[in-house]
């Protein structure tokens, strides 16, 4: 890192909390969210949008009675902050007399550091007449051919920064910088359309700087993005069949968040997202004893990997951020359980409690969601399957509430025959329930295959929150899935 972020000086949050009154309380903290956003978005070389956005506020959160009350404010006045405060106490107070669990200050213990992400540029190295700029010639590269009918080149930088303190002595610095991309080229030849895109809609998305603006490197990657989207016009349909599956780190993404992130969040195995997020086909009782795939499966939860999208020093509430087992070969651990979770349900968590941003109380969240890299390379993969499919970059999602069956879509497949990849396939599908799809994980690729990836839209909780998300995986074999094509 070559430069660190200031941070912002005409609000202190430290003499904020020493301002607040509430004797009764027994603890109290505060959780500061500056967040500034820019998006360029070009379509078919005309700029459609240049936007910036900007939020301030505080969330204030008590202890009282067992309970945890929340209330937020955007105007930071010490008048106003002890109003909001006591909001938060007197929900705190209501909640209580209806507590089915009631907490301590052991679900908030003393915290104090930093965290800022890695950088080589900061947000300002590259003039916003240069990200245009470019995004325009990225729209030019993707347009290989008349029968691209659509071109888009999509940028959001942002930057956030959050100071957490409370009254048992936390003092936690932490400065966001990430930015997502997403290039993509639609053709069309007759009644048949495809698109492609750079690894999938908004899927490139890291902690990094102004570097990822790299001009030759994206240039290339666009004209690839461009050539296949017209390939996949002549391309055949994919095979309806029950076969080898190999699945790309891009499209691995979508597979580890919907079918092992959101079903081994707490909150939904005890209830609480029933009615908007669903809930899970695991239950507590299956952690320590259920075998959730193959003995080759290891899955981290890991905020600590430099870069990944959802990288953090503490969550925010304070909890620092540590890699933890959450499924070792095949069996299932651990889930994605806050301090507050953990206490009620009696099973292991880490620290995920996440909120969008000042105004949403934070809740059990994922962060990044890792599949652990095994020995084999791409090559020697492909090289011992007879007969299979190769599939890239997300389409098209499916899955029950409960997270067990599901069925996806991607953009972009190879046959694979006798050890090579063959002819390309256009809409290519495979659906599968939860436990036995891990269960048939073969095989797993070496450290060169893995590819970081993420979403800066998964949704969660009511009022809905959206949150960044990672998940790093290497390429993967799984044997005997089912997969088809559109015209099934």
């Amino acid at each position: 890192m070559t430069a660190t972020l200031e941070r912002n000086t005409k609000f202190d949050v430290s003499l904020a909390l020493e301002q607040i009154h509430l004797p009764s309380a027994d603890w109290i903290g505060l959780r500061e969210v500056q967040e500034t956003s820019i998006t360029r978005y070009v379509r078919d070389r005309l700029p459609q949008s240049n936007g910036r956005s900007t939020s301030h506020g505080v969330m204030i959160e008590v202890l009282a009675d067992g309970q945890f009350g929340y209330a937020s404010t955007n105007h930071l006045d010490f008048a106003n902050l002890q109003v909001t405060a006591e909001r938060a106490y007197q929900q705190a107070k209501a909640a209580s007399k209806w507590a089915i669990h009631r907490f301590t200050s052991a679900q908030r213990p003393k915290a104090i550091g930093q965290y800022i992400s890695p950088f080589l540029k900061p947000s300002g190295a590259i003039a916003p007449k240069e990200i245009n700029d470019l995004l325009i010639e990225i729209c030019d590269t993707l347009k290989v051919s008349d029968k691209i009918v659509k071109t888009s080149a999509y940028a959001v930088i942002t930057e956030i920064e959050t100071r957490f303190v409370s009254s048992n002595g936390s003092n936690i610095y932490q400065k966001f910088l990430v930015v997502a991309t997403d290039y993509a080229a639609t053709a069309q030849d007759g009644a048949i359309i495809q698109r492609r895109g750079d690894n999938g809609q908004l899927a490139r998305c890291n902690q990094i700087g102004m570097e990822v603006f790299e001009r030759d490197a994206i240039l290339a990657r666009a004209k690839v993005v461009g050539e296949q989207a017209v390939e996949l016009l002549t391309a055949a349909e994919c095979p309806t069949a029950t076969t080898n599956l190999v699945l790309a780190p891009d499209q691995m993404l979508l597979q580890i968040h919907e079918s092992i992130g959101h079903p081994l969040e707490i909150d939904r195995i005890l209830g609480d997202e029933r009615n908007y997020a669903g809930g899970s086909f695991v239950k507590l009782s299956d952690f320590g004893k259920m075998q959730y795939g193959s003995p080759l499966m290891n899955v981290t939860f890991d905020p600590t990997m430099a870069g990944e999208f959802a990288s953090y020093g503490f969550d925010d509430v304070g909890i620092p951020a540590t890699k933890e087992y959450l499924i070792k070969e095949g069996k299932l651990l651990r889930g994605l359980g806050s301090a507050e979770s953990q206490v009620r349900s009696g099973i292991d968590g880490v620290a995920n409690s996440r909120a969008t941003s000042w105004n949403r109380p934070a809740i059990d969240r994922m962060a990044n969601i890792n599949l652990e890299a095994d020995e084999h390379s791409f090559e020697s993969i492909i090289a011992d399957i007879e007969h299979g499919v190769y599939m890239e970059s997300n389409r098209s999602w499916s899955i029950d509430d409960y997270r067990n069956k599901f069925q996806f879509g991607c953009e972009y497949a190879k046959l694979i025959e006798n050890g090579k990849l063959t002819k390309t396939l256009r809409n290519p599908n495979y659906r599968g329930i939860t436990n036995q799809f891990w269960s048939n994980l073969a095989k797993i690729g070496d450290r060169h295959t893995v590819e970081a990836y993420g979403s800066p839209f998964c949704g969660k909780g009511e009022p809905n929150q959206v949150i960044r998300v990672g998940h790093a995986s290497p390429v993967c074999l799984f044997r005997n899935i089912e997969v088809f094509g559109g015209a099934s």
